[in-house]
Order: structure tokens, then C-alpha cells, then sequence
């Protein structure tokens, strides 16, 4: 899971280095940056009051003191005036320095906070939207451990349209759990599904394919498994080993694990995650999900999420986890 946004209070995130939405001074000011050093302890702010201030869009690092950080690297983020003053590139230099300065400290691991988006007034979406583009670019080309943090759920925003599309489509598509299940142990057919009481955990779901293939596809693939069934289609989508678990946003160690096992057994989540690498159809999507025995169900908001994302031909698994955030579903991280 090389980026994840997650739900916390940064001054308690474990990581190498977090990151400080600070003003100018760097001294001791409100939201995030008062925050950061009320749990670091008057030692950041004596060193802080060494390092002569910061402009905007650039970067400063000391030490972490009382954080379980190691390291606070120090941003200012722009103010936002209307967006014709370059804040839009200002705020995009913020997580460029910030991240280059990490990698020259060898640092395995860092934490953000949305930049910007709290007293500086820029636009909430217009923030994740940079912070999510930058970090991405970042880790096409880098391997680090970054976390977006985002403190409030309720402060986080998305496009109102995208928002109210993907609402739409789920209230379509979304069958009652009453038309699904039964008080039961035994599993019965519906729509070309099978599904058993308290399926709820999504790992369970069983799918039965619909997609008609002709003999010699069933006899050549009966027993492949989900590691074999990745690998081919990597190499049927001319696509290489890097590029795709990068675009999984699955771990390099994980990848290895599952090309050197074949029968390794992954999670939903990570499953969903190559397909989206792989930039796979409904159909195919739901094939390799098979190999591994899972379905897409119209009874999970999560599946339905993937599966709009998926008809849309979106495969940005990074838009799909702001989504997924949003609206309180689990990321998709390997």
C-alpha cells in the first residue's frame, strides 16, 4: 500500500516524517502547524526559530522531538485569493519539495495533511485533487510509504457532480439485502450469483461467470489459478511487472509474493486493485476475481463503486479511493 488516505490525528501518525502546513515564521501558529508543535514540545520551536522562515511552496525539515515522527518537514502552503496567483502551482510545489526532501533523507515513509485547505481557504476538492496528482507522480517513479491525512471526514469533499453521479447510480443498482438473502445456511441463485446468509464480509461472495467462452478457454483455464491468471494478462496486455503493481498501489514485496506463489491468495481489495491496474473490462474483471473466489456483488456499495469506475473506463486507482473514501467504504490498498 505505497498511498493511503486514512482518518487520523497527523501529530500521532508513525512515520519517518510529517508533513507541517506552516506559515512564513515557522514559528508556533494555528490549525496543523500549532498542533504539531504543542505534541513536539518547545524544542521544535527553538529550532524552528534557526532556520530563518520559509516562502511558499518551499520546504524546511527538523527533527520530530516528543512526535513519533523522526522528522517535520516544514511547507508553506499558498492562500488562496481566487486561484489567479498561482496558488493551483504553489500548493502542487508544496508535495513536490516536500516529497524530494524526503528522498534525499532516505526516508521510507511520510505523512501529510491536506495543505491549504483549512484557514489558507483553498477550495477542499481543488486541494485533494493536487495533493492526490502529485503524490501519484511521485510514487509512479519512487518507492515510499505515504499517507494522506485527513482528520474530519466531514471536511472532505469531492466533485458535487461526481458525488451525486456515483449516489445515483448505487440507489439504481443497489438491491436490498431482503431481496438477496435468506434465514438460511444454504445458498440460493440470484441473478447469476450465489449468495449465503450474513454474506455480508465481501471475501465471501461467490461468482458464477456469464460471460460465454468457447471450449478450448474452459479446458486451457480450469485450473489456473489467481497468480497465473495475473501474470498471463500482464503479459496479454503488453504491460510490465513495475507499471502495473505501481498502478495497483500494492507493494513491490506483495507483488513478488504473489508471482513467486502460485497459489497465493489474495485479498478482495488487492484482486479489484490489479484489475484496475490492468485496466480490465467488467467481464475480465470479474474473471479474475473468480480465480481467486470472489464476485461483485449490486448488494455492496463497494462493489458497485468499483464496478461504476470500471463501465466508465476510470481506471485512476487513486480517484477511486478519494471516491471510496467518501463515502466511508474500505481503500483499495495491497
Amino acid at each position: 500500500m505505497p498511498f493511503e488516505i486514512i482518518r487520523n490525528d497527523i501529530t500521532k501518525v508513525c512515520v519517518d516524517a510529517i508533513v507541517n502546513a506552516a506559515n512564513p515564521s515557522l514559528l508556533d501558529g494555528g490549525g496543523v502547524d500549532g498542533a504539531i508543535h504543542k505534541a513536539a514540545g518547545p524544542e521544535l520551536l527553538e529550532e524552528c526559530k534557526t532556520l530563518g522562515g520559509c516562502k511558499v511552496g518551499q520546504v524546511k525539515i527538523t527533527k520530530g522531538y516528543d512526535l513519533p515522527a523522526k522528522y517535520v518537514i516544514h511547507t508553506v502552503g499558498p492562500v488562496w485569493t481566487g486561484g489567479d496567483n498561482n496558488e493551483e502551482k504553489l500548493l502542487s510545489d508544496c508535495y513536490k519539495n516536500s516529497l524530494k526532501l524526503a528522498k534525499e533523507y532516505n526516508l521510507e515513509s511520510i505523512a501529510f495533511p491536506l495543505i491549504s485547505a483549512g484557514a489558507y481557504g483553498f477550495p477542499k476538492d481543488k486541494a485533494f485533487k493536487i495533493a492526490i496528482t502529485e503524490i501519484e507522480n511521485f510514487l509512479l517513479k519512487n518507492d515510499m510509504l505515504v499517507y494522506l491525512v485527513i482528520y474530519d471526514r466531514d471536511a472532505f469533499l469531492i466533485s458535487k457532480k461526481l458525488f451525486t453521479t456515483i449516489k445515483q447510480y448505487i440507489d439504481d443498482k443497489y438491491i436490498q439485502e431482503h431481496q438477496l438473502y435468506r434465514r438460511t445456511n444454504k445458498f440460493r441463485s440470484v441473478s447469476n450469483y450465489l449468495y449465503e446468509e450474513d454474506l455480508i464480509p465481501q471475501e465471501r461472495s461467490i461468482y458464477i461467470p456469464t460471460k460465454k467462452r468457447n471450449l478450448d478457454d474452459v479446458v486451457n483455464q480450469i485450473d489456473e489459478t489467481f497468480s497465473q491468471a495475473l501474470i498471463r494478462l500482464i503479459d496479454e496486455k503488453g504491460m510490465n511487472d513495475v507499471e502495473v503493481y505501481k498502478r495497483a498501489n500494492v507493494d513491490r514485496r506483495l507483488f513478488s509474493k504473489i508471482r513467486n506463489d502460485i497459489y497465493y491468495q489474495p485479498s478482495k481489495n488487492t484482486a479489484i486493485a490489479f484489475a484496475i491496474a490492468l485496466k480490465l473490462n467488467l467481464d475480465e474483471t470479474k474473471d479474475l476475481l473468480a480465480k481467486a473466489g470472489y464476485a461483485l456483488s449490486h448488494s455492496s456499495k463497494f462493489d458497485l463503486i468499483i464496478e461504476y469506475f470500471i463501465e466508465e473506463g476510470n481506471y485512476n486507482i487513486y480517484e477511486i479511493n478519494e471516491v471510496l473514501f467518501a463515502f466511508g467504504q474500505k481503500l483499495l490498498v495491497g
